[in-house]
């Protein structure tokens, strides 16, 4: 078992909350972790809403749930049955009136925040949302040939604890295609499957590049307004990221377009084809691949209510991420896959029209070392840690 960081947070907001909701796409450890919460709880009862056997147990749901006002009730796969919602508000509310006002739920779903907020707005003050994304650096040991695997493989557990790269590959294969033709129609209406495939292909090869839904759709046959539809639905699965560009009047003339990213670069590399670390050296996605790792990681690690963007101006300044950190301000961050490095020009020119607090060249190394009196060259897993250990 990987201890997940996420279980210190959740078992925090069941003490203060009645119900908690882990979101995050399929397959990514939350039932493991509901399970392992649940099994130190005395009488808590699990219910897998994709079983029928379970679903017809809710009937009378009231009913039901009231036998268990005194255990923790986990809700695996909420989504399936949203009128639930509902229902749990009234339950709570009594709950709170006999003393039974925290940790009666916790509900597991595989949809954005967002995307499950539209159905559960009754329980607003009464439920908290916690993010869990797959493995990420803090959570394995912070040396190269974890770092390596897990960049490669991605961090599903299925994916990043195979017994080798062949099956790791098949099962994020499986993975892709059980999303595309099972997943998918539960939350929007029927895609093609093929469609939708090739959409996500062509985003993993652009990996990090700005949208241009025009050139997808006429790569793809269909119009523009449906790309953008299909990569919403992606990025409401918690699959695809769209990073904004960075807004603030610095009179200068900034691209307005979001960067695109395939969230896991194990999927990345799937949908590539790329089996082995041998393959991804010389590939041409490399580079953008571990650019959309290494924020996917950061982003793991940062304090709640941070902002996260990027900076392009039309004259080349640039900054690949962006942080806006409450009380630690205006983080600025390069990416670079090599072992050292020094920023590009655009980077120190993107600095003087932001003036941001810190400035940090992320690279593929484990030093910690001045490159001048204002930016410092970092490991990803030692920039990871050092926002983790940030207070708000």
């Amino acid at each position: 078992m990987i201890a997940r960081t996420a279980t210190t947070i959740i078992e925090q907001a069941l003490k203060r909350q009645a119900a908690v909701a882990i979101i995050g796409p399929r397959q990514v450890g939350k039932t493991t972790l509901a399970r392992e919460i649940a099994s130190t709880r005395p009488g808590a009862l699990y219910l897998d809403l994709e079983a029928r056997e379970d679903r017809e147990k809710l009937a009378e749901p009231v009913l039901f749930l009231r036998q268990y006002e005194n255990s923790l009730v986990v809700l695996d796969e909420i989504h399936r049955v949203p009128e639930l919602f509902n229902l749990l508000r009234g339950i709570i509310d009594q709950g709170r009136r006999t003393g039974h006002g925290t940790g009666r739920f916790l509900v597991l779903g595989s949809a954005s925040i967002d995307l499950l907020r539209q159905t559960g707005e009754s329980l607003a003050g009464r439920i908290t949302y916690i993010d869990l994304g797959p493995f990420y650096t803090l959570e394995l040991p912070a040396d190269e040939p974890t770092l390596i695997q897990l960049w490669l493989r991605g961090g599903f557990p299925g994916s990043y604890l195979a017994e080798d790269d062949t099956v790791s590959l098949r099962w994020r294969a499986d993975f892709i295609r059980t999303y595309l033709e099972r997943d998918v129609p539960q939350f929007g209406p029927r895609v093609p499957a093929g469609v939708l495939e090739r959409l996500w292909t062509m985003l993993a090869n652009g990996q990090g590049a700005l949208l241009n839904a025009s050139r997808l759709a006429a790569g793809l046959q269909i119009s523009a307004p449906t790309v953008q539809r299909y990569i919403d639905l992606l990025a409401d699965l918690l699959l695809v990221r769209r990073l904004p560009p960075f807004h603030r009047n610095v009179g200068k003339r900034l691209v307005k377009s979001p960067k695109v990213y395939v969230r896991d670069s194990g999927l990345v590399h799937a949908l590539l084809g790329i089996r082995t670390y041998n393959d991804l050296a010389g590939h041409p996605v490399s580079g953008t691949s571990w650019e959309g790792f290494v924020i996917e990681n950061l982003l793991s690690a940062v304090p709640e209510r941070t902002v996260a963007s990027f900076y392009r101006t039309a004259a080349g300044a640039e900054i690949d991420l962006l942080l806006e950190i409450p009380g630690h301000g205006l983080w600025a961050i390069e990416i670079k896959r090599s072992l050292s490095g020094r920023p590009e020009k655009g980077f120190y020119i993107a600095c003087q029209d932001l003036l941001p607090d810190r400035r940090f060249v992320v690279n593929a190394g484990s030093a910690n070392y001045p490159i001048d009196s204002e930016i410092t060259a970092i490991g990803l897993h030692e920039l990871a840690a050092m926002l983790a250990a940030l207070t708000i």
